[in-house]
């Protein structure tokens, strides 16, 4: 058994305590959630000794127990990066007079970004994001939108992983950026169509993207127009281009409700026009064809959505049109629009499909595959008046392949397939579907991938990843990182939970609010199912999640332990109660569609507690539990996966090792550069083979 070699740190008491409709809330360790936390963001220097000491002794404490695994790691390691095509370069993207794509060098850990002219030429660098990044401890690339003439750039950048994003513009001509400096963005800009102004969202202290402007190249960003600005602070905002280029589109929405208002790019400095007003429930997302606009919308009860077509002169509601009719549990997950074609993703009993339809003739015809568990996804197409239409395919057994689809022909074109140097066999592989009952009687879609010679008798270790909010869909996808434990003899499962549209939205509709706890018992469902198949025994299974996901596995921590041998919760959403309590977080309001509000509703606040991980930690046997996060995460603070560990310390009647580690420079996203992300999904793996006595597997 894997016991602790040191003495773990233990947190400072606090006293603190709240009361909320009669319910009292103690929070010993609210201290570790710093006050000036906005600041921290900006500057992690700012953070408070006594916070950064604590953090630190847990990165020691973490780095000590995780010493035996330093050459194992180094071992994982080298085959992460043996999977990747190092020198690699994406499918060129045709747009206008050039192709644009990106390549990466060999040993370097961030992209160049190059085009070249369609008649042939030599090819030219545009950024190179290796000296970009080069003496920052983060790094993460933007939005880059070219300007409609191809002559300029606007992209942004973030140095800190708070996802303050700074953005400017990049002559291509001369690889020199101009004067223009927009402080503090959500990352993307759109261009008018004379390429004389860019429209942006600005985020607030408390970041949230709140404020539309519009920028005049040339001047400075105090002299920006506000153009749009959002009341709620509930609501999320942002600007962005329809595919003809033809519309700016400002969006506002919130997990639940969306409203947009456009502007012809061709007429900059007119006014924004609104669409259809915000109506709470009703939720559409728009394109452009010709004289009109295309819709997705739920609206009239279309709750897997439907397609309209409305007129650009008056788009509101009453002219909406049905194009595509709602069919109940065939999911339209997204759309997009060609001059003379709408394709459509759309996902049925958790597998998914394109439809073509031409817009002339209004003829359809799909796109499927034939294997038994698949993802799909729209690829880089930049081009409106096209019959190409790109896409990418992939299957757990199957690496990513990147096809040119001729929507007039019905033609398919391979045009690259994901290398693996270091070599990869699908056919050493199964990748499966299963269904696993749920509570409830619900079946539960479950995807997994093993070796052919697995041993299937319950002998193999799990892991077991889920998700579960937002209506967010785990994708049955290639990932050569997982492939370093199958290799080992785990056999991985992803269990397509309630909370996420696998099933249409019916599937997220029962996994949020008052019927979240659905989501969790759903997991724990899919652990027992694999136990009682012979998939897995009971107690030696590693569970894996992440933000939302970490929440499931601080639930399922709390509700089945002895189902599991560990558990690895990155930037766990684990305190949530208190967070959906502080308004001023940057995501709180926004979030209340999603958990509710219990500020001002009672049972919000019931339903809550009653599954928040931090406010359920008790005195029982917890697994081995690895809990990871970003100092400068803007979405999971911190101090969630902090105080949660702490609560654990107090509590725990096991031996089992708890582990807490605070990535000091950066956020939600982990590590920047694709070899240090590497290296931080090496040490998770670790954990897992260290905690389920596989540590010398070679």
């Amino acid at each position: 058994m894997t016991k602790a070699v040191s003495s773990p740190p233990r947190a400072e008491k606090r006293p603190h305590s709240e009361t909320w409709h009669g319910h009292a809330k103690l929070d010993p360790y609210k201290w570790l959630k710093a006050e000036n936390w906005q600041a921290v963001m900006q500057d992690p220097a700012q953070l408070p000794a006594d916070i950064r000491a604590y953090l630190e002794a847990e990165n020691a404490y973490t780095k000590t127990e995780m010493a035996e695994t330093e050459a194992l790691q180094e071992i994982l390691f080298a085959e992460l990066k043996g999977r990747i095509k190092e020198d690699d370069q994406s499918v060129p993207a045709p747009d206008g007079p050039y192709i644009y794509f990106q390549s990466f060098e060999t040993g370097a850990q961030y992209p160049l970004l190059k085009r070249q002219p369609k008649a042939g030429g030599a090819e030219e660098l545009l950024f190179n994001c290796n000296e970009l990044a080069k003496d920052k401890p983060y790094f993460s690339l933007g939005g880059v939108a070219r300007s409609p003439d191809h002559r300029l750039a606007a992209w942004s950048q973030d140095d800190k992983g708070s996802e303050f994003y700074e953005l400017r513009v990049r002559d291509f001509a001369t690889g020199n950026d101009l004067a223009d400096v927009i402080e503090n963005t959500s990352g993307g800009a759109t261009w008018s169509a004379d390429g004389q102004y860019l429209f942006y969202t600005l985020q607030d202290e408390h970041h949230r993207p709140l404020k539309s402007y519009r920028h005049k190249l040339g001047t400075p960003q105090g002299e920006d127009v506000l153009i749009f600005e959002e009341e709620d602070t509930g609501k999320f905002t942002g600007v962005g281009p329809t595919h003809s280029d033809r519309y700016i589109i400002i969006s506002i929405h919130d997990h639940d409700t969306s409203e947009s208002w456009v502007i012809d790019a061709e007429k900059p400095l007119e006014a924004p026009r609104l669409v259809a007003a915000r109506v709470t429930g009703v939720e559409y997302d728009m394109e452009h064809h010709g004289d009109r606009f295309i819709i997705k919308t739920n609206i009239d009860d279309a709750e897997d959505y439907k397609i309209v077509s409305a007129p650009v002169s008056d788009p509101s509601p009453r002219n909406w049109v049905d194009l595509v009719p709602h069919r109940p549990g065939i999911f339209i997950v997204s759309f997009t629009m060609f001059r003379n074609w709408l394709v459509r993703l759309e996902r049925e009993n958790a597998l998914p499909r394109f439809v073509v339809r031409n817009m002339t003739t209004g003829e359809e015809h799909a796109i499927a595959f034939a294997e038994e568990a698949y993802s799909l996804a729209f690829g880089d197409m930049r081009e409106y008046d096209t019959d190409t239409l790109r896409f990418i395919y992939s299957s757990p057994t199957t690496p990513s392949q990147v096809f040119d689809y001729n929507m007039a022909t019905r033609e398919r074109v391979l045009r690259k397939t994901q290398e693996v140097p270091s070599g990869h066999d699908p056919a050493a592989y199964v990748a499966r579907r299963l269904l696993a009952p749920s509570h409830d009687g619900e079946e539960i879609p479950v995807t997994l991938l093993y070796r052919k010679d697995a041993k299937l008798d319950g002998s193999a270790p799990l892991w077991l990843y889920g998700y579960g909010s937002y209506g967010i869909s785990m994708p049955s996808s290639f990932n050569t990182n997982i492939l370093s434990l199958v290799n080992r003899g785990f056999i991985y499962a992803t269990a397509h939970i309630r909370g996420g549209q696998e099933k249409g939205r019916r599937w997220y509709k029962t996994g949020k609010l008052d019927k979240k706890m659905n989501t969790f018992r759903d997991f724990i469902s899919v652990g027992e199912h694999l136990v009682r198949q012979g998939f897995a025994s009971r107690g030696n299974i590693v569970a894996q999640g992440g933000s939302a996901g970490g929440l499931l596995m601080g639930a399922v921590a709390n509700m089945a332990p002895d189902l599991f041998k560990g558990i690895v919760a990155e930037v766990p959403f684990v305190d949530a109660l208190t967070t959906m309590l502080d308004d001023t977080l940057p995501l709180t309001p926004p979030e209340w569609p999603e958990w509710g509000n219990p500020i001002e509703d009672k049972l919000a606040y019931e339903t809550i507690a009653s599954y928040a991980p931090y406010e359920n930690v008790r005195k029982q046997a917890y697994p081995h539990i690895f809990a990871i996060g970003g100092l400068t995460d803007p979405r999971v603070t911190y101090w969630e996966p902090a105080k949660w560990v702490a609560r654990l310390r107090d509590d725990n009647t096991s031996d089992n090792l708890l582990l807490l580690k605070i990535n000091m420079g950066a956020g939600h996203g982990g590590a920047s550069g694709r070899f240090n992300r590497l290296k931080e999904v090496a040490e998770v793996y670790a954990f897992g083979l260290k905690v389920t006595g596989k540590i010398d597997a070679a």
